[in-house]
């Protein structure tokens, strides 16, 4: 039986396999909130913040808003490498990669509620711990060459299937997804796919996102 997060998560991915990323540098100013609303008006299954640049307290003010959105939308927001700023505004859950504390001790603090994700790169053996300390979905990647993530190393699409058939989480994968390679990761197994640049260069990110659904369900 699928514990609360878990449930969580999976109720997110029931509604869309699409796992919208934000990037400051694609969403300046006001832009982060119009594109944000723009792709939850689309049906994402989740929205996560991702920002390692701004003030603490911008940072904060910026995810306060960004939930407030995700609540009139019924989407859970993540909040990307920072557990203690996803604690304070109660977000939906949190996203930790390999240097960002331990994954068990922020499940303890999230309860069984919140969701967890973890990036595992290209390792199996990474995911699999992820899911013993508690993740409620594993993340793969970089599948393509990426603007967002241009010195990842590569991970093999044949990965996909290898986690699906070894892990008993839902398998995000991330890294260069667009309308072009999307077939390619669900022949794979993929349950969801995070996007970043594929849907927010756009200025209408709205129809970026529907073109982006219309393909994966030729």
């Amino acid at each position: 039986m699928a514990s609360p997060s878990q449930a969580r998560f999976l109720q997110a991915l029931k509604h869309s396999i699409i796992y919208a990323i934000t990037d400051s540098k694609l969403m300046p100013g006001e832009q982060l909130f119009s594109k944000a609303e723009q792709a939850l008006k689309a049906g994402i299954g989740c929205l996560q913040y991702r920002e390692k640049t701004a003030h603490p307290a911008d940072k904060k003010a910026n995810a306060e808003r960004l939930l407030q959105l995700c609540r009139q939308y019924h989407t859970p927001l993540i909040i990307n490498d920072d557990l203690e700023l996803a604690l304070a505004i109660d977000a939906d859950g949190v996203h930790l990669g390999q240097s960002d504390g331990s994954l068990a001790e922020a499940r303890r603090q999230l309860g069984v509620g919140k969701i967890l994700g973890a990036t595992c790169h290209a390792s199996l053996e990474l995911a699999q711990q992820a899911q013993n300390a508690g993740a409620d979905y594993l993340a793969f990647g970089r599948f393509f060459t990426s603007s967002t993530k241009p010195d990842a190393a590569p991970a093999p699409l044949a990965l996909i299937q290898q986690a699906k058939a070894q892990l008993r989480r839902p398998i995000v994968v991330i890294g260069g997804i667009n309308q072009s390679n999307v077939p390619q990761v669900l022949e794979q197994g993929a349950d969801m796919i995070a996007v970043v640049d594929s849907i927010f260069r756009h200025d209408d990110t709205e129809q970026a996102i529907s073109q982006l659904m219309t393909d994966q369900n030729q």
